[in-house]
């Protein structure tokens, strides 16, 4: 028993250990989603000291946002509110809270969760003092936005939407295109329906927990109905209610191609018997067929058009609440975002049913050489479309070859690209092994019985068989006849699995299959991670802001801002550290220390030191500890520079017990 099963129990392990893989790694990195709209200014800026508190807050972003009450907080040094809460676009990307008058000095706190143009959540915090910094007891949490165990379980259904639109899509156009046949095939059935059972529960599961994602994250908002409402208002609860309403509409198409045309012969018997086949003569036969071929073409044709509208409008409610939707051409990167995710499905679906037909199909209607040629051509053509496509989308969201492997974005569109690579290899190999299939299931079927003709005429000679007939006993011989065609079918099955062609093949459209589940969790971890583009523009503008500030601050005086990437080499390591020193000149100066992580975000360390040497003078390294007043914010007040000079300015920064590093830069002070 266990032989029989292992050959068909096997494959799908391995493709169910490939789908446990994929799921982990985006999960991985689903949680926290990186922030789409970066905060590129605000007034008072970052780090300032202000003489007398101002009467509101701004914050000026990357791109447009959406936000709710209480989006943005001010905080005083004891973690009072003293915003009045109504917040308003100003201008642009520029938005404003306004503050209550009669603020006292010391180190206020700005903290904001909005939800970017493309549908993600975006969350931050800042620090600026009056009069002079103070210690404050505000600790900003540094989870980001979209994160905790919502935001996994959001990554989660993210997957499994990409997944079902995918396998429901590709599926369908396979059986249509491809093997009509397989229509009426129970496996590639079950394929489908299954992949449109995923894509509405996970569209009804990301309509519930998107007000939770782009808000508190707790698990108990989920169900909160009033959050809900909230959703519907914007343009990504419009897109998936929008994605919802086509699905109905897939359950209609999928319940016709499985259902009446899945069965046209058996409908013709049907009419056939009520007609009485002997009383038409071979004309009205002739034309009775052509009208039957003439009426199976045109219910192909109406369900190829209506099927290309349901997987065009579902690819249209992505391209519409996402990336595509923002940021630069957005007019054209939309109808291409389409075509790519429809080619996507055509391609990696079709290869989700070549391996169910391939494993699956009944031993007596085995798929034939030519479905699966005309599957490698529709893979080849969806693969063109990728290719134009993807140069286009990898212009627009990386813009620079330093982006491409210094950002996020850019690192994993590489790794993506290598997983294209490889499945097109393996499709290479897939492709060699279909040129030398039987063209028809007629000739796979004809040499399987000519292999086997020998044993069944003498199975059917069995004395006991005759016996049974001989003596009446009808049942036993219905039994017999039943396990003949059982021990017939499964020979069948046998010597057409035994063929080195279809092992070969079977193999290694597994291998795709594969890399293509780990292909869509890349994918979906890339469509929730900041575009390389956009993360070089906001950390150029922040750059910017952040010294435009600092001289402002210093009243002309000649402020200096350095940045100094660094990588401890342990978990967490890199960041960056950003020193501001007013006014950079002899005497005493006010020195702030921020760090943050790769993509922006402030966060803490245990430790941060600097030291300012003279080399030429011999004179240091002078030690500087700053005093810890907010996440990320490090500040001394007075610190002294004794002459002017080219001062080695090292920053010391240990993450752990047991990593440290120290990085150097150079700067006139003076």
């Amino acid at each position: 028993m266990t032989q029989t099963i292992a050959p068909r129990v096997r494959p799908l392990v391995l493709l169910f250990l490939a789908l446990a893989a994929a799921l982990l790694t985006g999960l991985a990195g689903a949680a926290p989603a990186s922030a789409h709209a970066a905060l590129i200014g605000s007034s008072p800026s970052q780090g300032v000291v202000v003489d007398k508190a101002p009467d509101q807050v701004t914050l000026t972003f990357s791109e447009k946002i959406a936000f709710s009450d209480g989006a943005f907080r001010v905080l005083d040094p004891k973690g009072k509110r003293v915003d009045t809460g109504k917040a308003a676009e100003i201008s642009g990307t520029t938005y404003g809270v306004p503050l209550h008058s009669g603020l006292p000095d010391g180190t206020f706190t700005v903290a904001y969760q909005v939800v970017s143009a493309d549908s993600h959540p975006v969350a931050g915090a800042f620090t600026f003092s009056v009069g002079a910094p103070s210690v404050t007891s505000v600790s900003v949490s540094d989870q980001s936005a979209g994160g905790g165990v919502v935001g996994a379980l959001y990554g989660f259904g993210r997957y499994v939407s990409y997944a079902g639109f995918i396998v429901m899509v590709g599926g369908a156009a396979f059986v249509l295109a491809c093997w009509q046949r397989g229509a009426g095939v129970r496996a590639l059935q079950r394929l489908v329906a299954a992949g449109w059972l995923a894509m509405t529960a996970a569209t009804l599961a990301l309509l519930l927990m998107r007000g939770s994602y782009t808000g508190s994250g707790k698990v108990a908002d989920i169900f909160d109905l009033s959050l809900l409402a909230d959703v519907l208002q914007t343009k990504t609860g419009a897109a998936l209610v929008s994605r919802l309403l086509l699905l109905a509409a897939g359950a209609l198409f999928i319940a016709v191609l499985f259902g009446a045309y899945a069965r046209p012969d058996e409908d013709d018997e049907a009419e056939d018997a009520g007609l009485g086949e002997d009383d038409r003569t071979e004309e009205e036969e002739a034309e009775e067929a052509a009208y039957r071929a003439t009426a199976r073409r045109d219910l192909t044709f109406g369900l190829a058009i209506g099927g290309g509208v349901v997987a065009i409008g579902l690819a249209a409610t992505w391209a519409l609440a996402e990336h595509a939707s923002t940021g630069l051409q957005a007019g054209i990167a939309m109808p291409v975002d389409v075509i790519h995710l429809v080619a996507v499905a055509l391609w990696l679906g079709g290869l989700s049913a070549l391996l169910v037909a391939l494993f699956r199909a009944p031993a007596d209607a085995p798929i034939e050489g030519s479905a699966v040629r005309r599957f490698s051509r529709l893979a080849f053509g969806s693969v063109l479309a990728l290719v134009a496509t993807g140069i286009y989308q990898s212009w627009r969201q990386v813009g620079s070859w330093s982006a491409l492997t210094g950002t996020s974005y850019g690192q994993l569109l590489l790794v993506k690209i290598g997983l294209v690579v490889v499945l097109v290899g393996l499709a290479y190999i897939s492709r060699r092994w279909t040129a030398q299939l039987p063209e028809t299931a007629e000739a796979v079927e004809t040499e399987a019985t000519e292999d086997t003709e020998h044993e069944s005429a003498d199975a059917e000679k069995e004395p006991v068989a005759a016996g049974a007939v001989a003596g009446g006993d009808t049942k036993r011989a219905a039994q017999l006849a039943r396990q003949r065609a059982a021990v017939d079918t499964a020979r069948v099955k046998r010597l057409r699995d035994a063929d080195p062609l279809r092992t070969g093949l079977r193999r290694s459209v597994l291998a795709e299959a594969g890399v293509a589940v780990v292909l869509l969790a890349v994918t979906t971890v890339l469509t929730s991670t900041e575009p390389g583009r956009t993360e070089e523009e906001a950390k150029a503008a922040t750059a910017a802001s952040a010294s435009s500030s600092a001289a402002d601050s210093g009243a002309g005086t000649g402020a200096l801002t350095l940045d100094m990437p660094f990588d401890t080499g342990g978990q967490d390591g890199k960041g960056l550290a950003r020193i501001d020193i007013n006014p950079a000149r002899v005497g005493g100066n006010v020195m702030h220390v921020y760090v943050e992580r790769p993509n922006g975000r402030a966060f803490d360390v245990p430790e941060v030191k600097v030291a300012f040497t003279l080399t030429a003078k011999k004179i240091g390294p002078l030690t500087v500890n700053p005093d810890h007043v907010a996440t990320g914010h490090w500040t001394a007040n007075a610190v002294q520079i004794p002459m002017t000079g080219t001062w080695k300015i090292a920053v010391t920064v240990r993450t752990s017990d047991i990593d440290q590093v120290t990085v150097t830069k150079n700067a006139q002070i003076g």
